[in-house]
């Protein structure tokens, strides 16, 4: 099994501006995550960001980085230019990490590969783990997931799903089929080049949440299952110090 791994980089962060060169032991955090997913089995790493600072400090550190355009609405949409300008052939599959995941597992990146080289039907695969507290099941920020027999993705939801009737307690929430989203996708090619024909859908802007697009447009969505729950990324001054802490230990 051969991939690819995309890193999509914004400079513009709602919570921290410039993000990506946040520093961590010394080192910006985007070289961390390119760091990690050359841990895993890809035989290609690119950082793709819309800004020539990134671009730079990417180079700087001998790692390969493309630029991108500034008006990208999302990660996908940057994705699907980089694997468009590198002429990648339809069965590429391409794996994207957030570049605020300095901490991500490369066993991660290599499952939701591997998951699309042996279900070669599916265009898209993505993972979860059991959620056993109550409380994250009921975080609006935490995204669940419900599957069918074949580990494909029934629906994804902020709401609590799927909805214990009968007893709503942290007792019914430590079984199985609870499932929260860990946000890392592999794509085969073929669909990125194809994304933009899609169109959004009514779920998507109901929910803000990307993936309903492709379910709703009929894909299939595997989805891996994870025994470990995995570092959380960088999104506030508070998990950057986390971080920061981990690596000084």
């Amino acid at each position: 099994m051969t991939f690819k791994v995309i890193i999509p980089a914004r400079y513009q962060s709602s919570r921290l501006e410039g993000k990506p060169l946040l520093d961590i032991a010394g080192v910006p955090m985007v070289i961390h995550v390119v760091k990690q997913s050359l841990k895993s089995k890809a035989n290609e790493v690119v950082v793709a960001t819309d800004d020539q600072r990134i671009f730079d400090a990417v180079e700087k550190f001998g790692y390969k980085a493309i630029m991108t355009n500034v008006n990208h609405k999302s990660g996908t949409d940057r994705l699907v230019e980089v694997v468009n300008s590198m002429h990648w052939s339809d069965n590429e599959i391409v794996v994207n990490v957030q570049g605020d995941e300095p901490l991500i597992n490369p066993l991660l990146i290599n499952q939701v590969a591997d998951y699309l080289d042996h279900q070669k039907e599916v265009f898209v695969s993505t993972a979860c783990h059991s959620i056993a507290d109550y409380n994250d099941f009921t975080n609006p920020n935490n995204v669940k997931v419900v599957l069918d027999k074949n580990s494909q993705a029934l629906y994804f939801s902020r709401a609590p799903i799927p909805f214990p009737r009968d007893e709503f307690t942290q007792k019914i929430i430590g079984r199985k089929a609870f499932y929260k989203h860990i946000g890392i996708y592999a794509y085969r090619a073929k669909f990125l080049k194809d994304f933009k024909s899609i169109g959004q859908a009514e779920l998507e802007d109901i929910e803000k949440l990307e993936q309903l697009r492709i379910l709703y447009a009929g894909y299939k969505i595997g989805v891996v299952q994870s025994n470990d729950i995995p570092s959380g990324g960088v999104d506030t001054a508070e998990d950057l110090e986390k971080v920061r802490k981990l690596f000084s230990n």
